[in-house]
């Protein structure tokens, strides 16, 4: 059947349109009623519940939440239970942690205030929150169209068809997606969503912003030996396994009933294309100083996903005719602190103000400037300002000089000024890599099953699922250039940046083929950030495919 031959959607109209129910999501659609209780609005979320695709360390700033639920603390069911109570930070080498003194960190950098706890979790607390309040919350279905007026203003999105198969015909179970049209339309895909990227190009948001940079997170949930479990202990490392030259490091967070969220994160501006962030996490946990948390206890859950690195300089215009982008599909994480959830809902927030007052004065589907020209003054743009050049000096003089200089910009920001101005980043991460004759194979720790796992065990822990007759969700532009670049120049990076074995490289007698496992997939997004010719595209998938994670 052709796109022709298709039965039209079915429409339903909304004062507001959200796309996404995590925290800045879920953070706008709460203020805007709030605000206003008489407006309609709706979030669709792709994941198959709220917090299904959630997956942050997570240490969280209340600042917002403070704002948004002011007694959020006296609601029993709330998930946020445990607050910091020691912070520290480690120099790893490759059997030794030194540890840095706090008084060294910048101000900003402490975390005494800050909470510990599931993100997926939150989001589900806030979602109720949100329900209570009126606003319509639909899981499952993916958005995968933008709508446009014949003005090319944003008018809503579409959601998928269920029920394709494969080759593209129409199961039994085939269904139209819906139209979900609204007055302005919010998108909060997180980081590196398919229709922001859509948006960004044909609106050019970034004509006038620095690349989006990237780094991939990669988190264990463990439960460890009561004897072992220090509620409250946050600690951060950088340097080994990883050289001074790749950027990225560890958390390990002590939370709740003996649960140890460890993770790992590598920034996508690398240059080695043997190098897998999957296989620096593994050998991370081996370290003296870190394995001996999790003898005698199990590993519950993993994940991993995209981050977006780029700060305040790689932002990109935030407004467009009938519609504006909010948290990590804005890029509000602040890289030095691991932390975006504040910004998130606070970005949320400050766009739902500007939504209710535009809606107040009887406006529909034009810009909403002012929010963009309120975001770098708000409390979100002197969060992200302050630390503006850590991710520039990390990724031009290397981890150590990086991390010196960084440190000394932030206590230069916190005192009101700076001597460094405003750094620029070099190049779109997918530029990064050297040819493979560069460098030399990197040989990957054996999994013991007991510390250190393999992909698809991990993968199991994800509850990953799609439904196997249908599209790959994985697109790639020109299989050969994938043959002749991918593969023969950089001896096919995708089989180790991905973090859960989608990509294999298979030789045959007739050559290397390369396959894609793409019900594996975690819907991280390296293979749209990381590709070195942009060759690969991720969509969503069939909605309510993907991870499941229950507490990450």
């Amino acid at each position: 059947m052709s796109t022709e031959e298709l039965p039209p959607r079915e429409s339903m109209e909304f004062d507001v349109v959200i796309v996404g129910a995590g925290p800045s999501g879920l953070g706008a659609a709460i203020r805007l009623k709030q605000l206003n209780p008489e407006l309609s609005v709706v979030v669709v979320e792709k994941g198959s519940e709220v917090g299904a695709h959630i997956l942050s360390g997570a240490v969280m700033d209340p600042v917002a939440l403070d704002k948004l639920i002011p007694d959020w603390r006296e609601d029993a069911d709330c998930p946020l239970k445990t607050q910091v109570k020691d912070d520290r930070f480690y120099w790893m080498t490759k059997s030794g942690a030194i540890r840095l003194p706090n008084f060294m960190m910048p101000p900003l950098m402490n975390n005494h205030h800050c909470y510990i706890g599931s993100l997926g979790r939150l989001c589900r607390w806030l979602a109720g929150k949100a329900e209570a309040l009126g606003v319509e919350i639909y899981p499952g279905f993916a958005a995968v169209e933008v709508l446009y007026d014949d003005k090319g203003a944003v008018r809503g999105i579409a959601t998928g068809d269920m029920g394709v198969a494969k080759d593209g015909s129409h199961k039994a179970s085939f269904t139209r997606g819906m139209e979900l049209v609204g007055k302005y339309t919010l998108f909060a895909e997180g980081a590196r969503g398919s229709l922001t990227k859509q948006l960004v190009a044909k609106f050019a948001l970034d004509a006038k912003s620095e690349p989006g940079k990237f780094g991939i997170g990669l988190k264990e949930v463990w439960q460890i030996d009561p004897s072992k479990h220090q509620r409250g202990l946050i600690q951060h490392s950088l340097g080994w396994p990883l050289s001074n030259k790749t950027g990225g490091g560890s958390f390990l967070y002590h939370y709740d009933d003996d649960l140890v969220a460890v993770g790992f994160v590598v920034h996508l501006n690398y240059d080695d294309p043997y190098l897998s962030p999957f296989e620096e996490f593994q050998r991370f946990k081996t370290h003296p100083a870190i394995s001996p948390v999790f003898e005698g206890g199990k590993r519950l859950a993993y994940g991993a996903r995209a981050i977006t690195e780029g700060g305040y300089q790689s932002v990109p215009r935030l407004s467009f005719a009938g519609g504006a982008l909010i948290g990590c599909a804005a890029g509000f994480v602040n890289v030095p602190r691991i932390k975006g959830v504040h910004n998130a809902i606070g970005s949320g927030m400050l766009a739902a103000e500007h939504v209710s007052a535009a809606l107040g004065a009887g406006r529909a589907n034009d810009e909403l400037v002012e929010y963009e020209n309120a975001w770098r003054s708000s409390a979100v743009g002197k969060d992200l300002f302050r630390v503006r050049n850590a991710k520039p000096f990390l990724s031009k003089f290397g981890t150590i000089v990086g991390l010196v200089l960084s440190g000394f910009d932030m206590w230069c920001n916190t005192l009101g000024f700076s001597l460094f101005g405003t750094q620029s980043h070099a190049k779109p991460d997918r530029k990064t890599l050297d040819p493979a004759k560069a460098h030399a194979p990197i040989a990957a720790p054996k999994a013991d099953g007991k510390l250190t796992f393999d992909r698809l065990s991990s993968v199991f822990l994800s509850n990953t699922n799609h439904e196997e007759d249908q599209p790959v969700h994985l697109k790639v532009a020109d299989m050969n250039l994938q043959k002749t670049s991918e593969h023969d120049v950089y001896a096919g990076p995708s089989n180790r940046y991905c973090p859960a074995g989608v990509y294999e490289w298979v030789e045959e007698t007739s050559g290397p083929r390369f396959v894609i496992n793409a019900q594996n997939c975690v819907h991280c997004k390296t293979c749209d950030i990381k590709d070195p010719n942009g060759n690969i595209t991720w969509v969503p998938p069939e909605g309510g495919g993907g991870p499941n994670y229950e507490a990450m």
